[in-house]
């Protein structure tokens, strides 16, 4: 049954878990984000590595998906993917992304944005050596974003690439990691009263500048 519009208008929730404090918080964005992942992570939230990816096209229109952190470090954010893939176009194009992390049991969000570059070949070697086997012959089975018939495709290809690879399929020439670096971040936590905390952090002549906005 459709729920009636006025019914989701009244949807309400009161944000009353923590707070966000400058003297509370890291001068280093990196850290203040480690922080919160390891407490993501330690209090099961589900999927804390889920962060929504957008880019934007040469049509200038954005477009979002979810994709999997798989590291982290002072160079910057990394994801695997497809670079044939609607989202590795996009990048191609115009290499600024956007990231974001909603933990909605920590009542948090973090926003990143910065430029997009792929990882090393090396890099991208390791993290693909190291996935289950049926996700190193999907990489190859799936021509990700393109139009296909139907699921047989998809069925048909693995079987075939299988066969081919045995147990050691290489990582496909299409198919590797993305760093963004980045020159924004955003932490948000909910707050009673909608009076949320949201610090800014932005990246002035090689250092980081932290400052309130409001929510």
């Amino acid at each position: 049954m459709t729920r009636p519009a006025a019914h989701i208008a009244e949807l309400r929730k009161s944000y009353e878990r923590a707070e966000l404090s400058e003297d509370a918080s890291h001068g280093d964005p990196l850290q203040q984000f480690e922080q919160w992942l390891a407490e993501a992570i330690a209090g099961q939230i589900p999927e804390p590595n889920a962060m929504t990816l957008a880019t934007v096209g040469s049509n200038l229109r954005p477009s979002t998906r979810i994709v999997l952190i798989k590291g982290y470090d002072a160079r910057g954010i990394v994801w695997y993917t497809n670079y044939e893939s609607r989202k590795g176009l996009e990048l191609a194009g115009n290499p600024y992304a956007a990231l974001q992390f909603h933990w909605v049991e920590l009542e948090r969000v973090v926003r990143i944005e910065g430029r997009v570059e792929k990882t090393s070949a090396e890099e991208s070697d390791a993290y693909f050596a190291s996935r289950p086997i049926d996700s190193r012959i999907g990489a190859w089975a799936s021509p990700q974003s393109q139009v296909i018939p139907g699921r047989g495709v998809l069925v048909a290809n693995a079987a075939r690439y299988s066969a081919q690879f045995m147990l050691n399929p290489p990582r496909p020439p299409h198919w590797g990691g993305y760093r963004l670096v980045p020159d924004e971040w955003q932490f948000w936590q909910g707050r009673k009263s909608r009076l949320h905390d949201r610090l800014r952090y932005r990246l002035e002549n090689g250092s980081w500048v932290r400052e309130r906005l409001a929510p």
